[in-house]
């Protein structure tokens, strides 16, 4: 489904050809004749039970990987448990039994990331699996501890009988090779002594939950007792959370960023005898993020317009002290922006990676399609070729921002961002900005409902409509997005996600999967055309395309100014 509706290969599916991947969907609805033998009425083929576990030996905390991976926690460790990051993998969706899939809840899976997966039956297989085969491992305790950091417990198949499912631990030594030393980072950014947050050993850092796939609440051990931090660590591409560092200990403090590390979190690697820097930690918000407070306070009454305002400009303001320090923020969405203790706006996440299409102006989009398109098989070499001379024309260099291993860049790794100009970036930055005003003002998770992702509370509104937002804060919302939506036309036509089901956005709900295909595969092409028009533009055009005169600096005074006026009013 990846590649075929929600990337631009989509506009290279061959329609004449064109098979649904997986057969009918389980969740569809459709009737299809099913031998016995493969009939969930027979009893060889009942999941045995999908009822919470007494005195559970695991817990599952939420999942990523669409689906596939699943943050698993062992409660039975006599020892600390270290947040070692060894999670439990499952096969794909398309390589699971129709009638388990349908049974497990796998297309939920596949969108629902958060705390909510843990009530599906795929999550409670997967409970029932660890504890049989944990049961039959008394040494595991040990086995884990000396595990490459981000190991996997890996489920070869799925099948109804939890004795029949093989297991295996796959030791992940390639992503040790990877991390970096105190030292070696030290001789990268030249940083003084002092500056450098103080060191901890991985076994002496307590898990308490993990939020998401790089985010960790733990305990950490100090001279007046113990205190709850979150940890960051990546499971893979640990050059991201290296750049992230940096980021944070160069960047002058600002009240609305996230907390200087407070620790750099270390282990002991299996090779060489290297101690590794596998994460840090940071001070813990647990209000959590606008995504899922925004439309809880909306839907309970209790989102005020000045508590709104003043979100918008602490944002903006600290959008602002990024730029003044040389540096730029590109992802910009509500899952970064949480709230503190005293409700004021705390900015995280400066892994400089971009950030997902709905928030992203159509020019950096475009950017993107082409990379992926250069980079990701399509089947057809010509194609390939062909985007990768476009991306060579527009970022000459990116091929230095590919591969695994750290590189001491000062603007990260994300290959769209890296080929924009100063001017560009703030322009990309504004844009983002009246993306997550929209939310703000209208108490929304996202602009537009995600086919890949859920929340606890999806949108019920699609920007650019709106309902609640002031004329004056409409007014500025134009203004930030007035030229991406007059290139972009993302609005009309193509699929969406409902519930389990890929539909068309202007259907009934009642489309087969050729006729779903067909339109996907219609709207990529013709967003390629657009895509294309735009960057020879760009390339042959006067400046670079799409440089705005309205930036950061005029969003915050007119949201001071607007304040004001509310001020005035009482």
């Amino acid at each position: 489904m990846i590649s075929n509706v929600v990337h631009p290969t989509a506009a290279f599916v061959d329609l004449q050809s064109y098979k649904p991947p997986i057969g009918p969907d389980p969740d569809s609805g459709e009737k299809e004749l099913i031998p016995w033998s493969d009939s969930e009425l027979n009893p060889k083929n009942r999941i045995d039970s999908l009822e919470e576990v007494l005195d559970p030996r695991w817990r599952i905390d939420g999942c990523t990987g669409l689906g596939t991976q699943f943050f698993t926690i062992p409660l039975f460790f006599k020892g600390n448990l270290a947040p070692m990051r060894v999670d439990t993998f499952i096969p794909e969706l398309e390589n699971c039994p129709a009638n388990l899939r349908k049974l497990l809840g796998l297309s939920t899976a596949f969108h629902v990331k958060d705390a909510r997966v843990a009530r599906l039956g795929i999550s409670k297989h997967i409970l029932r699996t660890l504890e049989y085969w944990s049961s039959q491992n008394p040494e595991f305790e040990a086995v884990h501890n000396r595990l490459p950091f981000g190991s996997r417990i890996l489920f070869e198949n799925l099948a109804v009988n939890v004795r029949d499912i093989r297991i295996q631990i796959v030791r992940t030594h390639y992503l040790e090779r990877q991390l970096l030393s105190c030292a070696s980072l030290q001789g990268f950014w030249n940083i003084p002594a002092g500056d450098w947050p103080k060191t901890i050993d991985i076994s002496q850092v307590h898990l308490c939950r993990q939020l998401h796939d790089s985010v960790s609440v733990v305990r950490v051990p100090g001279p007046e007792g113990s205190q709850t931090l979150v940890m960051k660590a990546l499971t893979s591409f640990p050059k991201y959370l290296y750049h992230e560092l940096k980021y944070l200990l160069t960047l002058p403090p600002h009240p609305n960023m996230i907390s200087r590390p407070r620790h750099l979190v270390t282990k002991k690697c299996g090779f060489g005898g290297k101690t590794a820097v596998v994460g840090f930690t940071m001070t813990y918000h647990p209000a959590g993020t606008l995504r899922d407070i925004l439309p809880f306070r909306r839907i309970h009454g209790t989102l005020h317009i000045a508590d709104q305002l003043k979100w918008a400009i602490q944002l903006t303001s600290t959008m602002i002290h990024i730029r003044d320090h040389g540096r730029y923020y590109s992802d910009l969405r509500l899952d970064n922006i949480l709230l503190s203790a005293n409700d004021d706006l705390v900015l995280v996440d400066f892994e400089q990676r971009g950030v997902w299409c709905g928030f992203a102006s159509p020019e950096l989009n475009y950017l993107d399609y082409v990379f992926m398109l250069a980079t990701y098989s399509t089947g057809d070499e010509a194609i390939s070729e062909k985007y990768e001379r476009l991306l060579q024309c527009h970022i000459p260099g990116y091929k230095v921002l590919l591969g695994s291993e750290y590189r001491n860049l000062e603007n990260g790794f994300s290959i769209p961002w890296s080929g924009l100009d100063k001017s560009e970036l703030e322009a990309a930055e504004v844009f983002m900005l009246g993306r997550v005003l929209w939310c703000i003002f209208e108490g929304q998770s996202c602009p537009e409902v995600a086919v890949w992702q859920s929340y606890q509370y999806d949108s019920d509104l699609e920007f650019p409509e709106y309902r609640e937002t002031p004329p004056e804060i409409r007014d500025l919302i134009r203004l930030c997005t007035a030229d991406g939506e007059s290139i972009g036309g993302h609005n009309e036509g193509g699929v969406v996600r409902r519930g389990n089901q890929l539909v068309l956005k202007e259907g009934d709900g009642s489309e087969g999967p050729e006729v779903v295909q067909a339109e996907a595969t219609r709207w990529w092409k013709r967003e390629l055309q657009q895509a294309e028009s735009f960057l020879e533009t760009r390339l042959n055009g006067d400046g670079k395309g799409w440089t705005k005169q309205f930036g950061l600096s005029e969003a915050l005074k007119m949201l001071e100014s607007f304040q004001g006026t509310m001020n005035d009013s009482g």
